[in-house]
């Protein structure tokens, strides 16, 4: 595995230490604190809406700011350190006990939630997946709707970073291509973390405060844009109303989720670029140019098909196709349309496209497209080896030479991608779900993208009706996608604690 051989390459006298897990306490202590105080602003909502689940949220903000501030306090001289195994560590720690606290308003409030679905709904929230459990949204607490969203936008702005400044470092499925040139390439992370964490919150601060005024101006009401723009920017997808953003039938509504779905997919890498150097750092990136063919491909298949079959014709065709290929791809989940009553070629459609997902860097789940032009890359490389068994050819991703181990390291993700949610699927297949709904559901829990297929878990249902052990299933498979797999599994490597 790529995280082990990581491992192995550090220092010998690292490799015989101990983990810091006083560095790494001190760290998710912070991280907790922050929760607990950002659970006071939905407080604040239901306060002002007479709702009285306002003291669980209070209740919440004080044990969550208790808990996570004495963790910090007691540690906070030992977090100058923070190198390759601890941040393994502290990346699957942190998202998991971020979760179990953000459940605890959903657990205590008037929801009447199991803590397996409290624990699935957080879980769903901060790994941007935006699969529910709840039903009749429209007469949720306030608190509850923002909640959702908040921790929405917090799971992506963390992933961005997550994903820039520590996923490169570690050396896991292909990130390290994502490492510029100018990146500090040493095994301290906190340096990087601190470089780029500034830069990522400016820009997607600003896209979440324009998104916002577009839905706001495209005739949202205010507190349903906030949440809406949150979870539009994350790629997350949790909405106010049941039917999504198809509840409210407004076709400029769908066209603002359109551009910032498309917009929450690419690098953040490239928003950087083109803060510096000006829009050709975006035609300039190989992932946004694939990106973009895939989205247009997928896009003008559907539309074909439901013109030629009679089912959506014209424009309106174009903009459900186009919809339903961002939200898709983004791995965003919103819905415009029951597009599961569309005929099984289309179901088959969006199936694929649930294990592509978006570009790396973004907030978006799945697969990624830069995994995917490198094994495109790799097939080729392999059928002209064929061809020609004495030519020397190289994999390219755009103009840049993918180095060998890069290559054998997406090649192994892919293996281990597939496998998990083959795995995830047979689980849920065994709990006593039918073979659709299993099958969706993994490949959604696991590519964080929300909706399924079929009746049950379609863009019309949601996975309430699951029992606590398949809500379970589905938690751990959104963990494990939405940190990239081998974060996770890392640390049942025996040889990782040595």
């Amino acid at each position: 595995m790529s995280g082990l051989r990581a491992i192995r390459a550090l220092p010998p006298e690292m490799r015989a230490g101990r983990i810091d897990h006083a560095s790494v306490i001190s760290i998710v202590g912070m991280v907790t604190a922050m929760l607990g105080l950002a659970m006071l602003i939905p407080a604040v909502a239901d306060l002002q809406a007479g709702n009285p689940d306002w003291q669980v949220f209070m209740a919440g903000a004080f044990v969550t700011g208790l808990i996570g501030g004495l963790s910090w306090l007691t540690t906070r001289k030992a977090a100058a350190r923070l190198e390759v195994r601890e941040a393994f560590m502290l990346t699957t720690l942190t998202w998991v006990v971020l979760a179990g606290f953000g459940s605890l308003p959903f657990y205590f409030s008037s929801l009447n939630l199991s803590f397996a679905s409290a624990f699935f709904e957080a879980m769903s929230g901060l790994t941007t997946t935006g699969a529910t459990t709840i039903v009749g949204l429209e007469d949720a607490p306030p608190g509850i709707l923002l909640w959702r969203a908040i921790l929405q936008w917090l799971g992506g702005v963390g992933i961005i970073v997550i994903a820039l400044a520590v996923l490169p470092g570690l050396r896991v499925g292909g990130m390290q291509l994502l490492q510029t040139e100018s990146s500090d390439r040493s095994e301290k992370i906190l340096p990087r973390v601190s470089a780029m964490a500034g830069s990522i919150l400016m820009i997607y601060g600003t896209l979440s405060l324009a998104c916002l005024i577009a839905y706001w101006l495209a005739g949202m009401g205010l507190f349903e844009a906030l949440v809406h723009a949150l979870t539009t920017l994350a790629t997350g997808g949790f909405s106010t109303r049941d039917a999504s953003i198809g509840g409210f039938h407004n076709v400029m509504i769908e066209w603002v989720a359109i551009i910032f779905m498309f917009a929450s997919s690419l690098p953040f890498l490239a928003y950087m670029g083109f803060l510096k150097g000006g829009a050709r750092a975006l035609g300039d990136d190989p992932q946004i140019r694939l990106f973009a063919l895939v989205a247009l491909v997928a896009a003008a298949i559907q539309t074909i098909y439901l013109v030629a079959g009679g089912i959506v014709g014209g424009a309106d065709a174009v903009r459900l196709s186009l919809f339903n290929t961002a939200t898709i791809l983004s791995t965003t989940g919103y819905a415009a349309v029951d597009y599961a009553q569309w005929g099984p070629f289309y179901n088959a459609v969006i199936f694929l496209m649930m294990f592509i997902g978006g570009c790396a860097g973004s907030s978006a789940g799945g697969l990624k497209i830069l995994r995917l032009g490198i094994l495109v890359g790799v097939l080729r490389q392999h059928l002209s080896r064929i061809i020609r068994p004495h030519g020397i050819f190289t994999v390219r991703f755009g103009r840049r030479r993918v180095p060998d181990d890069v290559a054998v390291s997406v090649c192994g993700f892919f293996f281990l991608y597939v496998a998990t949610f083959a795995a995830v699927a047979i689980l849920l297949d065994i709990s006593g779900l039918d073979g659709v709904t299993a099958l969706s559901a993994a490949v959604t829990a696991t590519a964080n993208v929300g909706p399924g297929l079929g009746p049950v878990i379609g863009p019309a249902g949601t996975f309430a009706s699951f029992t606590d052990l398949q809500k379970w299933i589905c938690s751990a498979a959104m963990l494990l996608g939405r940190l990239e797999l081998l974060t996770v599994l890392v640390l049942f490597i025996p040889r990782f604690w040595r």
